[in-house]
């Protein structure tokens, strides 16, 4: 069994999973995203993505059954390439809604320093799910990375796997960070994972660009 009974209810707001389904339309067309959301028994978002408010409505166990969904569909490692094409075309999806909201979208953002951008960067990023939904996010630092900590990840929410299950997060992260220095990409990898056992799910993102 991949998703145990839910125990308690945490929300996403309407507009976070009406950018993941937008997203997943983008990279997968619309039939493909229907197909999942069938196998997924989500089908009254079929053709009816949630409202762009803030409601508290879009519930993690949803979403996590959207991915285990998307696992039994295309496999873990066809999912996780998914998940990450999703995640990078979140971010595309949100920056407009959400960044403006606490400043990320500011022009002066550019002109810091970039081991200032990503370190304000993720931290936005971190606060905007803080702020607006029930995820728990942390950051902690080591000499040469970022450690984005998922306390409590949606994702991923009461599943049970053997692998790495928040492809999306490394897309969002990846394409935050490509964003915020002007076309660079920075290695970003899932260390743990709640779905497999682990305490948190935890990212790691290079403090360098690759290349």
């Amino acid at each position: 069994m991949n998703v145990t009974t839910e125990t308690e209810a945490y929300y996403f707001p309407n507009k976070m999973g009406r950018i993941v389904l937008l997203s997943l339309e983008e990279v997968m067309g619309v039939n493909g995203l229907n197909a999942v959301l069938n196998l997924a028994r989500l089908q009254a978002f079929s053709g009816n993505y949630p409202p762009a408010d803030f409601e508290m409505a879009f519930r993690f166990a949803d979403m996590a059954r959207l991915w285990q969904a998307i696992d039994e569909m295309y496999g873990p490692r066809g999912g996780r390439g998914l998940a990450i094409r999703a995640g990078r075309a979140c971010f595309r999806h949100g920056v407009q809604d959400f960044g403006g909201l606490l400043g990320i979208a500011d022009v002066a953002l550019r002109l810091i320093p970039l081991s200032w951008k990503l370190r304000l960067g993720l931290q936005v990023l971190a606060e905007i799910f803080n702020h607006y939904s029930d995820q728990q996010i942390s950051l902690e630092e080591t000499d040469d990375a970022h450690l984005w900590i998922s306390h409590r990840c949606g994702l991923c929410w009461e599943r049970r796997t053997s692998h790495l299950a928040c492809g999306l997060m490394i897309g969002l992260l990846d394409e935050t960070c490509y964003w915020l220095s002007g076309g660079k990409h920075f290695d970003v990898e899932e260390l743990t994972c709640v779905a497999r056992g682990d305490a948190t799910c935890t990212l790691q993102l290079s403090k360098q660009p690759l290349g």
